[in-house]
């Protein structure tokens, strides 16, 4: 019965796993087996794991991109907490216009933001490293601070006015009382950015450029893409183990903290 109750889910699920299946099928395959109607590997090749990090640096990719990964979720929380207290809790003249304004700027593209971005950083000096991608997430993300703004507004004011009654301010009512009830939605936000930060393309491929010691596991990998594209003697099967490697990470976080994640995303915006 619980299986017929779930067959539309399980139907769903196995759908969105068949790709990551093939790939994983994929990089335990000779090349000729990667270029074949074969699905399943025969025999299986385990060395494609070992070739991938002779064809790309993968650890320093991989540190360019955990690099990246966590500093920008670190700087999302940062500073997008204060301002979503300060929307939520605190009273103040032209409060909800900000807010809509915060709000109006997640209808702006990338592709719109882009070029302007690329020629602040090119005067600063900054294209070629990793300091494009971390720096601008330390000066907040509309769409976190919409989500912790209305978690924030979820907890009950009684909260705050008992701890004003004790003498505390608003520094200390944000770290002692509203942080700790608001860590669902805090690592909520933070995951968002891990995973969008680990799994990003556009901004590393425009900003660190050439330059290895900034290229990201994104790039790197496309970068296998086009030696397979000129020199056919690559392995299909090497590039896909990177691929795995590459995902390895993000599936291990998300299964670990998939439940914190739940929690945050479905508390938020409860009230409004």
């Amino acid at each position: 019965m619980s299986v017929a109750n779930h067959s539309v889910g399980i139907a769903l699920a196995i759908v969105f796993l068949m790709p990551f299946v093939f790939v994983v099928l994929t990089s335990f395959m000779t090349r000729q087996q990667a270029l074949s109607t074969r699905l399943w590997p025969h025999p299986w090749v385990w060395t494609n794991f070992k070739d991938i990090f002779s064809l790309i640096p993968m650890v320093r990719y991989g540190y360019n991109t955990v690099v990246y990964a966590s500093l920008s979720a670190l700087g999302v929380v940062v500073s997008s907490i204060p301002v979503a207290y300060a929307l939520s809790r605190m009273q103040w003249k032209g409060r909800q216009v900000v807010f809509l304004i915060i709000l109006a700027t997640l209808m702006l593209p990338d592709q719109v933001t882009s070029v302007p971005l690329y020629i602040i950083f090119v005067r600063l000096h900054w294209i070629g490293s990793l300091k494009p991608l971390i720096v601008p997430n330390f000066l907040g993300d509309a769409f976190s601070i919409f989500l912790l703004r209305q978690f924030f507004m979820t907890i009950p004011q009684e909260l705050s006015d008992a701890a004003r009654a004790d003498g505390a301010g608003e520094f200390r009512l944000l770290t002692r009382v509203i942080i700790p009830l608001a860590k669902p939605a805090i690592m909520a936000i933070a995951l968002f950015q891990f995973l969008f930060a680990w799994n990003d393309f556009f901004y590393p491929l425009i900003y660190a450029g050439d330059n290895t010691k900034s290229i990201t596991l994104a790039v790197g990998l496309s970068q296998i893409l086009e030696n397979v594209q000129v020199n056919y003697s690559i392995s299909w099967g090497a590039m896909m183990a990177g691929s795995v490697l590459f995902m390895l990470p993000v599936i291990i976080i998300f299964f670990f903290a998939q439940r914190v994640f739940i929690e945050g995303v479905t508390l938020t915006g409860v009230k409004g």
